[in-house]
C-alpha cells in the first residue's frame, strides 16, 4: 500500500499527523528549517536554510528532495552544497523555489489565509511537538507533512548518507481584533 493511502486511513480513523509522522520518522542527524519572507509577504526574496549536524564529523549537505505525491507534481530538488561542522550550526541563502505546490494540505491551508513561517524536518517548539492546531485567542498553529530524501557526506570518511523522512510546513496565524 502507498504511504499516502495509508495516511489518509490513519487520517480518516481522526490520527493527527504528527502522530502518523513520529511513528514513520526515523530520527535524522542532520537537523534543518527553510525559512522565506516571500512566504508572508508579495516579495520574491530566496529561501535560507539553516542545519544544525547532530554527528561528531563535519559533514555537507549535498541535497535535499521534496517528494510529491501528486503524479501531476515534478519531485523539487535543491541542491544544497552546504559545509556543516560537527556538533554546529551553518546557514546558507538560496533563490527562492516553491515548496508548496502538489499538496493538498499545504494548498488549502495557504488557501485559508495562514501564514507559512517554517518548512523544517523538526518542531523548533517542542510544545508544539505533537499537536495540529494549538487555538487561543490570540494565536493558532496547523502544521502539514511531506516526505523528503535528505543526502549529504561525512568530510572525514567520505561516506554518502541518504535518509528518508518528513518535514513539516509550520503555519501560523494571528487572530484579527
Amino acid at each position: 500500500m502507498h504511504l499516502k493511502s495509508v495516511i489518509t486511513s490513519l487520517l480518516a480513523l481522526g490520527v493527527t499527523t504528527s502522530s502518523i509522522a513520529a511513528e514513520f520518522q526515523e530520527e535524522s542527524q542532520i537537523k534543518f528549517a527553510f525559512y522565506s519572507s516571500a512566504w508572508g509577504e508579495n516579495t520574491d526574496d530566496g529561501l535560507r536554510l539553516v542545519a544544525f549536524n547532530q554527528t561528531s564529523n563535519p559533514i555537507r549537505i549535498e541535497s535535499i528532495t521534496f517528494l510529491k505525491d501528486d503524479a501531476e507534481t515534478e519531485n523539487v530538488y535543491l541542491e544544497i552544497d552546504l559545509e556543516v561542522p560537527a556538533g554546529k550550526y551553518a546557514d546558507a541563502e538560496y533563490d527562492y523555489i516553491n515548496l508548496t505546490a502538489g499538496d493538498e494540505c499545504i494548498e488549502r491551508t495557504m488557501l485559508e489565509n495562514w501564514k507559512l513561517v517554517e518548512v523544517s524536518n523538526y518542531t523548533l517548539n517542542p510544545s508544539v511537538r505533537n499537536l495540529i492546531i494549538e487555538n487561543t485567542n490570540s494565536f493558532r498553529i496547523y502544521q502539514c507533512v511531506e516526505n523528503v530524501s535528505t543526502r549529504w557526506i561525512d568530510l572525514n570518511t567520505g561516506l554518502v548518507s541518504t535518509q528518508a523522512e518528513w518535514v513539516l510546513f509550520h503555519f501560523e496565524s494571528r487572530a484579527e481584533y
